[in-house]
């Protein structure tokens, strides 16, 4: 088991898996697990959990948003903190459940409290907690991906690669325009193909010029999106989660892609 130099007191914390860990990529809930265990906390992961709305929300449809909203705040506000391995999901909790309860009596103050205790997982490693190293172990030549929504709504950049900067082994080479959408963003990749296509293809243009052997990101749709046009080109990068890097989870396959 890795360990994690740290500070600060144990925390009660609560897992927000997310729909496509779940379904696609159940270690990275695990690796996200032992991450948050290794530096002290108590976690948890409530049963009762189900997606926290991005697709309803992302549609246009508020009614259907605000229901799963209300469902997730009753679910995970009685925890100290509550924490998901993606920006996309994160910024979704944080932000834009405050939006979607503006003025609606009750709702808006549960909502801001709420709010308050979201964090991505390697914020709140990092600045929540003071994690500053992992004991991982990976001999690789590494490139990272910043997702649109954990960069632009909670500034996730500088925390994944400060602990990756402690992998024993691993060597990080930043790619050309690695803060550029990849062309997922959830339902855009289906209503607009061709758009998503073409993003996603000056992406892995970029990844290819860094030759790493490993692209790592902090979010599973931005992964399996970049995954599948490498697939599909005929690449041999591997692909993973960050979180599986730092909590020294790297035995199974790397990720695959949507086919």
């Amino acid at each position: 088991m890795s360990k994690i130099d740290k500070k600060g007191p144990s925390s009660k914390v609560a897992l927000f898996v997310t729909c496509l860990v779940d379904l696609f990529r159940p270690t990275v809930g695990f690796a996200s697990i032992k991450l948050l265990e290794d530096a002290g906390c108590q976690v948890h992961v409530p049963v009762r959990q189900t997606c926290c709305g991005q697709p309803a929300w992302n549609s246009g449809s508020r009614k259907d948003t605000r229901d799963i909203a209300k469902q997730v705040i009753t679910i995970f506000e009685k925890y100290e903190y509550v924490v998901a391995p993606s920006g996309s999901c994160a910024g979704m909790l944080k932000v834009h459940y405050q939006e979607l309860f503006r003025d609606i009596p009750e709702w808006d103050s549960r909502a801001e409290r709420f709010a308050s205790k979201v964090f991505e997982l390697t914020s709140f490693l990092t600045e929540v907690l003071g994690v500053t190293n992992v004991k991982a172990k990976l001999n690789s030549r590494v490139t990272y991906h910043d997702s649109c929504a954990g960069l632009r709504e909670l500034n996730i950049s500088d925390q994944p690669r400060k602990l990756l900067k402690s992998v024993d082994g691993l060597s990080l080479h930043e790619m050309n325009d690695s803060e550029a959408c990849c062309g997922f963003g959830g339902t855009f990749a289906v209503k607009y193909s061709e758009i998503s296509n073409f993003i996603v293809t000056e992406k892995t243009e970029n990844i290819e010029r860094t030759e790493p052997d490993l692209l790592l990101a902090g979010d599973l749709g931005c992964l399996l999106n970049i995954a599948g046009k490498l697939k599909y080109q005929g690449s041999k990068i591997e692909v993973r989660h960050v979180a599986e890097v730092l909590a020294n989870m790297c035995e199974g396959k790397p990720i695959a892609g949507r086919d």
